[in-house]
This record gives C-alpha cells, structure tokens and sequence, in this order.
C-alpha cells in the first residue's frame, strides 16, 4: 500500500508515495527522476545501484525506501554538492557544486582516466570509491581492490578504476 513519506536526496527533501518495503532505486529512478542509479542484479550482488546513505555505500536495489527516511541519500548526481559542501565547510571561499557544473573529484577522475567502456557498473563503482575516501582518506592499492571488489565491471578497467581511486585521493587530501 502506498504512503506518502519524505526522503531526503541530494540535499533536498522529496515527497513521494511508495510502499515502505518498495526498493529505493525504484522510487530514485520512477519517482524523482534520477537515473545515474542503475538496476542490475537486484539481490545486491553487482553494485551498479550503490548510493550513499548518510556517506556510506549501500545497495539500493534492497534498501526499503521506508528506512531511508531521516537519512541522507546521495546519488551519481549529487556527489558534486558533496565536495562543494566539503569544500565550503574546509574553506574560507564558496565552493561550487555540481549544479554550478563542478564535478567530485571522483567523477574528473574517472573522465581524466577515461575509466568507463559500457559505462553501465560506473555510477555504483564512483559511489563506492566517494565511500572509500570519506573513511580512508589515503587508501592503498590493496585498499581499493577490496573496497571495489562488490562491484562487477565486466568491461575489465580496473587498473583505470584504481588510477582513478588514486589521483581523487590525492586532489581530496589537496583540496579538501
């Protein structure tokens, strides 16, 4: 049955029906219009519909959409505005977020290592590396691959996608 509930996504808070146990990629996707979210394997095995959830990867695929209210959830799309914030509390100077075209460091990372083939695992795969470096601000490699290895990149740039890990960790320890 359907009710009326607040989410909050990137910053702004959402109004939407859903049942409670319905699947948060459905209602990021069907209800709020965000599709950097993917659907993949739907039993939280391939990665591709990661989100953050008050700044930790999680499986929106199998997350009730019930118990994200009161909690923050950051998508693809919302993950300049998270830098720009983190930016902006480190500094003096405002700091510009996606919406003002400005990108995390992950995503330049990943376009400056051209990381994406398919591109389709990619969304998940940059949630999960802004999930890394919010709790291990200076990863090693073998801190990467384990922190990658839920995601399925079937398309084979995980060298890329450690270089890329790599040169946002570094920007981040610069800049933020």
């Amino acid at each position: 049955m359907s009710v009326g509930m607040t989410i909050t996504v990137n910053g702004r808070q959402h109004e939407v029906q859903a049942d409670a146990e319905t699947p948060l990629v459905y209602v990021l996707r069907n209800e709020i219009g965000l599709h950097g979210t993917k659907f993949g394997c739907g039993v939280a095995q391939c990665g591709v519909c990661s989100v953050l959830l008050d700044g930790q990867e999680i499986r929106s695929c199998i997350m009730p959409v019930g118990m994200t209210v009161g909690h923050e959830i950051t998508t693809l799309e919302g993950l300049g505005d998270v830098w720009a914030q983190r930016k902006k509390a480190s500094a003096a100077t405002p700091a510009k977020g996606a919406a003002d075209g400005n990108l995390h460091p992950v995503q330049q990372a990943w376009i400056d290592h051209q990381v994406p083939q398919c591109g389709y695992c990619q969304s998940g795969m940059m949630v999960q590396a802004v999930s890394l470096l919010n709790t291990n601000p200076r990863p090693t490699r073998a801190d990467i691959v384990a922190a990658m290895q839920g995601h399925i990149c079937r398309c084979g740039t995980h060298m890329r996608i450690i270089a890329a890990v790599e040169q946002a960790a570094e920007q981040m320890g610069r800049e933020g």
